[in-house]
């Protein structure tokens, strides 16, 4: 037997059958046309949105990471709970626009921009935040042979990380944004040259599930913010102190409590030195956003037994739920969150099952050695945890399977 993680306690069953967003997941497959399908609760994520603002100082900005999940209506629904987008391509600058956000409160992040991506964001009127000195020069002229003032931000690969992340984005050398020791400089050359600079970004790292590491990165976050910002004599219009929020995936992880963060933030923000005194502050989510909000719902193709071990072999897998066959980053493969659909709250059967995808490799598994109700061919197996980093973070083309389904409920 292994252990499965944290199904999120909103989910409940009626007459066995798991309801999501109210709906049951059979009537949802119904209503989509096939499996595999995403769907994804619109009112998990504004409870979610509404607690943290909640927990979080007044006046602290929310920006949605957007590669966290993209789905257009998704992205639509954001854009008014939300302060901002933050975006890693141009494809997804596309997106942020056509659901509706005002591009002065999107900004764009990533180490390797095109220069026709420089030019469409430059275009459009959103934030670059500066990887490097040779990102700076190209925007630079970019944006001279344009005629437009760009607005400019530097990113900044901090000196520190966000200890216990599950994704370290800052200390040591790393590929995204300028070290801290040269931050200052390309800031002031951005100037000079006559950029629109609307100030730092800091992101030290993700998906951390301890809120002292939190709290402690965001304490550095704000002296690194306010030390560059005396070197360059200006105040910074914005500080993106980053996320970092983590949500619980596995067996054991306990969900974060809030109120300490925020408050600890809020006196933070208030202690900040004199030069940060007339700047906003933002912190970019993803995951912790809708991460909850998802559920990947499978059908199973057929059930089999090979040396004494019981496979339930699924119509999805691996290339719609890449992180939940353990090949996303996790040293260790555990499992997520599973459930059979049609019997939610029943008792689990006396043999542990392993949950396998349709694809030709090893790699591709849902669930090893559950504790799960009898297994039928026809039934939905139901992967939680699956409103980010699922549908656009996972190889659909793999195969040639193709995509899954993706719908919006509870909107």
């Amino acid at each position: 037997m292994k252990a499965m993680g944290p199904i999120p306690h909103w989910y409940e069953a009626e007459d066995g059958m798991l309801l999501i967003g109210g709906c049951g997941a059979l009537s949802l497959v119904d209503e989509a046309g096939d499996t595999p399908l995403f769907v994804y609760d619109a009112s998990i994520v504004r409870r979610t949105i509404e607690t943290l603002r909640a927990m979080m100082p007044d006046g602290l900005h929310l920006h949605y990471a957007i590669k966290a999940n993209p789905f257009p209506a998704l992205l639509a629904m954001m854009c008014g709970l939300v302060d901002g987008f933050d975006i890693a391509s141009g494809g997804e600058l596309e997106r942020a626009l056509a659901a509706g956000m005002a591009p002065q409160n999107i900004s764009f992040a990533g180490p390797g921009k095109r220069n026709d991506e420089l030019r469409a964001a430059i275009m459009a009127g959103v934030t670059i935040n500066l990887e490097s000195e040779g990102e700076a020069a190209r925007a630079l002229n970019i944006a001279e042979a344009l005629g437009k003032k760009p607005r400019l931000a530097v990113r900044v690969n901090p000196d520190f990380d966000l200890k216990g992340s599950g994704m370290k984005m800052g200390g040591g050398a790393k590929p995204f944004g300028v070290d801290a020791q040269r931050a200052a400089a390309l800031a002031k050359h951005v100037i000079a040259a006559g950029a629109d600079w609307q100030g730092w970004h800091i992101f030290a790292g993700s998906q951390a599930l301890d809120a002292d590491a939190i709290i402690e990165a965001q304490r550095e976050t704000l002296t690194l913010a306010a030390r560059l910002s005396d070197a360059v004599g200006v105040s910074p219009p914005l500080v993106n102190i980053g996320g970092g929020l983590g949500v619980p995936y596995f067996p054991g992880d306990e969900p974060l409590d809030l109120r300490p963060i925020g408050l600890a933030l809020e006196e933070t923000i208030t202690m900040a030195p004199d030069i940060l005194e007339e700047s906003a502050f933002a912190m970019e989510l993803g995951r912790y956003l809708v991460a909850e909000a998802g559920v990947y719902l499978t059908r199973v193709i057929d059930v089999k037994e090979s040396h004494g071990v019981c496979f339930a072999v699924t119509d999805g897998g691996l290339h719609h739920q890449l992180a939940a066959s353990g090949n996303f980053g996790t040293v260790v493969r555990r499992n997520y969150p599973v459930a059979i659909a049609q019997k939610f709250d029943a008792e689990p059967a006396d043999t542990p099952i392993n949950i396998v995808g349709c694809l030709c490799t090893p790699l591709d598994r849902l669930a090893d050695k559950a504790m799960l109700p009898e297994v039928a061919p026809g039934d939905l197996v139901a992967v939680f945890m699956a409103g980010a980093y699922g549908a656009s973070a996972s190889p659909a083309a793999f195969l040639g399977h193709g995509p899954a389904i993706e719908m919006m409920v509870g909107d």
